[in-house]
């Protein structure tokens, strides 16, 4: 895969000089730019497929469905009772986020054996086919929309894992937060599924909603298929010029070979790595109190009306891809200027998504007038994503082989995406009266304090720098983990040039 010192990429030359491949206009258009827009625009069609579920399931459940003739155009509900309605509603749409969970460390793995254009293209692949698949299976039993959403949340925890593990070999270390902007994709993707499944399920039926998304998805696919490569020297028409930019810029670490076992278990024993994943649980808990918890406390506390709601509820995700671009491009002008070092970088940031908002969580349940407290309510949404710039985009700071970053994500992912269950949990454990605003108060007091502690654990133990189970030893040498413990062949592993 890799070249020998002092050798041409002859592919590269070869499809150069091509008339076909030659061509200006195909030039002038970087291949890092057309990831951007692959993983920008992956994340936006996974998050449709989503959470088309969580507003086609209104129209999917009605009365008739209780009745001896099942209305073909329902959920199947069986020999299911009015009481039991609300409880299978629930197991639907949690029993996706469950094998989400459970599928992060398989995407690190997968990731590993074959490859993010494989693991991401085939795992979105699965979720568009089980959406073409849920009108039919809702027809025939409920039963089979759980099927068909546990898969769709295996495979889609995939897609995560095998994204963070491509980044590495891309993208240069001064254009990494930019990049990790493109993951932020996900909010124009619930922003969008707002309005599009009420006009559809309006219009034209609540079935239209998953073949719309489904075929969104496979259309997809079909790009990915076409467009995108595990690494630069894979890329049939990258320029010589991006091809030498990316190979000096992005590290020696990353470019031996991709087949290197992953250090699970010095991964497990990482305070780095903890520190990530404990920060973000913070960050995940207060992000779900707003997508979740949020709409309810507007429509009991606020008073607001389901259409207002609507679209209070939709906008800051809108405003999110923008404050994220925004944020990441601060940090990469941060770190070219030389203004500060990137461990700084990374826990400034970190500190804006997480003490901002859980500061800002607290004021609240405290604040009479409406205009204020969603201007506060906004703002705390949007200062969230500087995540992106922070502890997000450290994965690759502290382990950017190929696999490596992957695996670390998926090992925080499995910890930190558990406060998307806790959250809502936490929410209907202390606040059992919906139009309390006392209980709302205590509930985002403990929310402001769950995402302001733990950030507390990443300023002290998170780092930006590679660490020492992530380098790869010379063939001279046994294993990384022998010489960081060797004086003698610290600065051999440091030093070490790799062949490419």
């Amino acid at each position: 895969m890799y070249k020998e010192k002092g050798q041409t990429n002859k592919k590269n030359e070869i499809h150069c000089n091509t008339p076909f491949y030659g061509y200006s206009f195909g030039d002038k258009i970087p291949a890092r730019l057309v990831l951007y827009f692959l993983s920008w625009s992956g994340f936006l069609v996974s998050f449709m497929m989503r959470n088309d579920m969580n507003f086609a399931l209104v129209a999917m459940v009605s009365m008739g469905n209780y009745t001896k003739d099942h209305n073909s155009t329902t959920l199947n509900m069986g020999q299911a009772s009015e009481d039991q309605a609300s409880l299978i509603k629930s197991v639907i749409i949690s029993s996706f986020y469950w094998c989400y969970v459970l599928s992060q460390v398989v995407g690190g793995i997968a990731t590993q054996s074959f490859g993010t254009k494989c693991v991401f293209g085939w795992s979105q692949l699965a979720t568009a086919c089980c959406s073409l698949l849920i009108p039919l299976g809702a027809e025939f039993h409920y039963a089979v929309v759980i099927i068909l959403r546990s898969i769709q949340g295996f495979a889609s925890g995939l897609t995560w894992p095998a994204m963070y593990a491509i980044v590495g070999f891309w993208i240069p270390i001064t254009e990494r937060s930019r990049f990790m902007s493109s993951f932020q994709g996900f909010s124009i993707g619930i922003g969008l599924t707002y309005p599009l499944c009420g006009f559809i399920i309006t219009s034209l039926g609540w079935q239209l909603v998953f073949y719309t998304t489904g075929l969104l998805g496979v259309g997809w696919c079909i790009l990915w298929y076409l467009l995108a490569f595990n690494t630069p020297q894979e890329h049939p028409r990258i320029t010589q010029a991006e091809l030498n930019y990316i190979q000096l810029n992005v590290g020696e670490e990353v470019l031996r070979s991709v087949s290197i076992k992953v250090p699970w278990a010095h991964i497990f024993k990482s305070l780095p790595v903890w520190a990530i994943a404990i920060t973000t649980f913070g960050r995940i808990f207060v992000h779900y109190v707003f997508i979740v918890s949020g709409p309810t406390f507007m429509s009991n506390i606020l008073k607001f009306k389901f259409g207002t709601n609507g679209i209070l509820s939709g906008m800051p995700f809108l405003c999110s891809y923008i404050s994220s671009v925004l944020f990441c491009y601060i940090a990469d002008k941060l770190l070219l200027s030389k203004v500060m070092h990137l461990t700084n970088v990374r826990k400034i940031f970190t500190a804006l998504s997480q003490i901002v908002p859980g500061s800002l969580i607290l004021c609240i349940g405290y604040i009479d007038n409406i205009t204020v407290l969603l201007i506060i309510w906004f703002v705390a949404v949007t200062f969230i994503t500087a995540s992106y710039a922070g502890a997000m985009a450290n994965i690759i700071d502290i382990a950017p082989n190929y696999g490596h970053s992957g695996a670390v994500l998926a090992f925080c992912q499995t910890i930190h995406m558990s406060a998307s269950f806790l959250s809502p949990m936490t929410a209907g454990f202390l606040v059992t009266q919906e139009d309390s605003i006392d209980e709302w108060r205590i509930f985002f007091i403990v929310s402001g304090m769950i995402s302001v502690m733990t950030y507390i654990f990443y300023q002290i133990f998170g780092t930006a720098k590679i660490q020492y189970w992530n380098v790869i030893p010379p063939k001279n040498v046994k294993t990384a983990e022998e010489n960081m413990f060797n004086n003698e062949n610290k600065d051999l592993i440091s030093k070490s040039k790799l062949e490419y």
